[in-house]
Formats: C-alpha cells, structure tokens, sequence
C-alpha cells in the first residue's frame, strides 16, 4: 500500500481553485505509484471557515464541488475534507472519493471548543466510522482532534474535560477493522506545536495499537499559520517520515502490510528559524490571498520596523514592498542613517517624507485649546498619527496594504497610539515579544546581514520627545516579557507572578496597563498568532471591566 500526503496551501472560500489544487496532487501522487492521496481537514473550503458555514448556500456549494471533484479524479482514491450535511445536521466530515462517487463519509467525533478553535459552535459530533481496504490494508479515517481525545488542554495546561485515554474515535475505527488509522488536521502553528503533536499522536498510537499518517494544512489565514510538518509514526510511536515545515509538500509512505517503511524525515529548525518562517508565510498568504499589490512600512531606524521590512522583502519580493521614513525634529541621525542601509541592502523602495511641517501646522491649529498647557504624550500621539496618516494616503492612492510594527509587548502595555502607529491592515509581530524581535533580527542577519549592529544594540526609542527611550515609560523589557508570557498565555495571577520572584510593582504595573489597554488592542490590526495565547482569536476579554486580578 503506498500512501501519499498531500500537504496544501488552500483559500478560505476558493472552493474551485482548492479543488483543482487537490486534483493537481491527486494526478502527481498517482503518478508516484500511490493508492490513496490524503488531504488536510476541511482541504475543500479551508479553515477556518467560521460563520461561512452557517450559510446553507455555502455548504450546498461547497457539497457540490466535492461531487464534481469525485467525478474528475481518476486512478487513485482521495480523502477529502469538507463540511456535510445530512439531515438538517452539520458535520466537519472526510469523504472517500473512490470510482467517480462518493464512497463513504466520515463525520468527526470530538470537536475542539477551545483555544482558537470553536467548533461546537457550527458542527455536530459525529459517530460511527469510516474503514475501506486499500491494496489489501484496512485503513481507518479520523479527524484532527479525534486523536488529541478529550485531554486537550490550554497552554495553561489545565484540562478542559475529561480523564486521559478515553480517544474513542481511534478505538472505533480498530474496532471497525482498521489496521492503519490515516487523520486529516487542521493544526496552527505556535511554539512547541510539534512537540506537543507528537505527544499526542504517540498516545494515540499506544492506545489503539495501529500507526498514523497525520496530513496537516500548510499556509496562513488571517491571525493563524499553518506549518504542515505531516508526519508518520508507527506502532512503537516513532517517527518514520516528516514533511517540510511552512512549505507545501507531497510525499508517499510506503507499507508493507501495516507497517510503515521509513521515508525522509525533514530536519527541525531552530526556533528562530521556526518563528521567522512563520511570519513570511503568514504575510505573503495575507497579502496574496487578499489581493494586495504589496505592502508599506513606515522605518524608523528602530528595531520593530527592520524586522518588519525584512520579513515583507522575503516574503513578498523587495519590488512589492515600500519602507517611508517620516522624520521629525526629534529623529536621530543614526536612525536616518540605518534606515538608509537597511532599505539599501533589502532592495526596497524607499521615500522620505518629513513631518515636522505637518505637525508645526497642527500644533498651530491648536495653539488657542492648548494655550498654557506642556507638551506632553498629546504632542507625541499627533506625531505618530501624521504618520499614520501618510501611510494610509499613499495605501490608498496605490493600493498596497500598510504593516504595523507593534509587538507583543506593546500591545500588552498599550505602549501604541490609536491611528498612529497602530493604522494599517496586518500587524506582523503582534504576537512576538521585544526580546524575540532581537532574536530574530539577529536570525535574519545570519542568512546575510541587514539590520546594522546598532540598531540591535542601542536602547529602543519612539523618538516622539528629546532624550526618549522605551524604558521610561516601561519595566526592563525582560522583566515586561516574562509578565506577560505569565500572565496572557498561562492565566497566572499577581500573587503567584510574584511569588516566582518579580517585583511586585512591576507585575502590578504591567496588570493595570493591560487591563486599561484592553479597547485599544481591539482596535487594533489583526497580526500573526506565534504564542500559544495571542491577542486575536484566544483572547476574549471585555473592555468594560473591572477585575484587576487582585489590584
């Protein structure tokens, strides 16, 4: 029996262009010699679909192009994920196209409700299983969180429902006769995912006693990136086979009997490597899918804008990409002179539009309001929506998508001004904290160097006011990361922030601002999900709120 994995990059909604993507695999694998080409869950209308999928006409159509699909493919049978509904009930379902028809379905079992995942919401659980003979080898079909089984916890690792290894959708297809269980997924990526997947696909394979092929989507939509790394392991919970990570990719295992013969397994990559990967995937997908002719930065000379710009030249090409450099009165040389190096290196086009007459303007517009009053963050802000505004007018007028360069530990803070630096459409790091943006940036100058040495070393400025670093305004960048990775992706409270060796007032300090920061973040771009809690589509806090965690 020969396998092969089909791990694709679809569109949410191109329910054609996914299916000719399909059966462009399904002609390559069955040229490769292989019997059954397995796509990723939901592979006909991507994922996450969300309220697409409470749209009758949505699901008939997407039905439609199954059958259409089964009808083309020829020499080869395919698993194809997709929803389905039978009897007024909505199901995230695998159906066997085999022969020109549809030869059997199967309804996934256990839906995911948490995290990004909200399956409950659209689909019914299924029941029952789907077995069919492949060149003489049972093989049974589950679904993404079939395997994972009702222990899926947050990244807090607290669990959500019931005791480990009751996976009962594995077990029903044993029991059905399968010898080799073949799972279609829908995995994001964040730090560690892979690991964690392995885990969990070893329990899986100890519990029910038979390998798996774990086909997993590769791409990005909107906040979520999709890795791919499919993999196979056999019955001893070994890895036998591994796909390229962030990269479409198509591979046949191999089986004598039941058993997989081992095949390439692609190396790991660094988490630097991992993370920058993610990034341009996650750009040029939303650049691409969404049909933007390219993309503008507004450079600083700061550290959060090179490492925005270089990843908008890798992954969209230096010819679609724009970096404006906007300067004030309260620019420094240097940054000019950065700004100039890293653009010229990159190959990117490059403006510079001063605003200091722009803001003398408003300042004198609003001389008689603001008669008595000190210049004060009301003074900065301004600056930073002139820019904003420059931006958004040449997106405008040339189509391109503006990037925000906040990060993670901004967004956290509020240490961002509301149609100032926060007007775009796509925040690049808004899930990577200030002291991952330094790793990363020094990452990317060992594929060649860009980003000029000072701009890694000296304090990070907004430049907004004379002498200005980010640390007045701030706890020590260190300090400010580990509160936030404690207190947004674990759920720690203050006390016990405290109680592993943080000063109080730090934590306290960093609570507060998060909390009065909360209408702010909702206003602000959607950007890539690299942690395992983002604040995106895992983080539902309300703006009007008064809880404080113990302040």
């Amino acid at each position: 029996m020969r396998i092969a994995i089909a791990q694709i990059n679809c569109t949410v909604g191109d329910l054609s262009g996914n299916a000719l993507r399909i059966l462009e695999f399904a002609e390559r694998a069955r040229a490769l010699g292989a019997d059954l080409l397995l796509t990723p869950e939901l592979s006909i209308c991507g994922y996450p679909p969300e309220d697409l999928l409470l749209r009758d006409d949505f699901c008939a159509a997407c039905q439609r192009e199954v059958e259409r699909l089964a009808a083309r493919v020829q020499g080869i049978d395919v698993l194809v994920g997709h929803p389905h509904v039978q009897e007024g009930r909505r199901y995230n379902a695998a159906s066997l196209l085999r022969g020109g028809r549809l030869a059997g379905t199967y309804h996934k079992r256990d839906l995911p409700n948490s995290e990004v995942f909200d399956e409950e919401r659209y689909f019914e659980s299924g029941s029952g299983a789907l077995v069919f003979d492949v060149a003489g080898t049972m093989v049974g079909v589950n679904i993404c969180q079939d395997v994972w089984g009702p222990e899926r916890a947050f990244a807090t690792g607290k669990p959500l429902r019931a005791s480990p290894g009751e996976r009962q959708a594995p077990k029903a297809a044993r029991a059905a006769g399968a010898q080799v269980l073949v799972v279609l997924n829908a995995s994001p990526y964040h730090l560690g995912k892979q690991r964690t997947r392995h885990e969990v696909v070893r329990g899986c394979v100890l519990e029910a006693g038979m390998p798996v092929v774990f086909c997993n989507w590769v791409g990005g939509q909107d906040e979520l990136v999709f890795d791919g790394q499919s993999f196979v392991m056999d019955v001893r919970g070994a890895v036998t086979q591994q796909l390229r990570a962030f990269e479409e990719d198509l591979a046949v295992v191999e089986f004598r009997g039941a058993e997989p013969v081992p095949g390439p397994v692609a190396p790991e990559l660094s988490v630097e490597a991992a993370v920058y990967k993610a990034l341009t995937l996650g750009v040029r997908d939303y650049v691409g899918k969404n049909g933007f002719p390219g993309a503008l930065i507004g450079l600083s000379g700061g550290i959060d804008s090179a490492l925005t710009v270089c990843v908008a030249a890798d992954a969209l090409g230096p010819e679609r990409v724009h970096a404006v450099m906007m300067p004030s009165q309260f620019t420094a040389s240097i940054s000019l002179e950065d700004a100039r190096v890293i653009v010229a290196r990159l190959g990117v086009r490059y403006s510079e539009i001063a605003i200091r007459p722009v803001f003398d303007s408003f300042l004198a517009a609003l001389a008689p309001e603001f008669k008595d009053r000190p210049f004060d963050t009301t003074e900065e802000n301004i600056q930073s929506r002139i820019r904003g505004t420059l931006l958004m007018a040449l997106s405008n007028k040339f189509g391109s998508i503006v990037l925000t360069t906040g990060n993670k530990s901004e967004m956290s803070t509020g240490y961002a001004t509301l149609y100032g630096d926060m007007a775009g459409g796509f925040d690049v790091l808004k899930d990577i904290t200030k002291g991952m943006v330094y790793r990363l940036a020094r990452y990317r100058n060992t594929v060649c160097e860009v980003i000029p040495e000072r701009v890694i070393a000296r304090p990070p400025s907004a430049e907004l006011r004379p002498n200005q670093t980010d640390q007045d305004s701030l706890p020590p960048y260190d300090v400010l990361d580990a509160i936030v990775q404690r207190y947004v992706e674990q759920d720690r409270s203050i006390d016990e922030i405290v109680r592993e060796g943080f000063p109080r007032a730090d934590v306290e300090r960093v609570v507060k601002l998060l909390h009065v920061s909360e209408y702010k973040r909702r206003q602000a771009p959607v950007g890539i999900r690299i942690t395992p809690r983002g604040f995106g589509k895992d983080w539902r806090f309300p703006i009007t709120n008064k809880f404080r965690g113990g302040l």
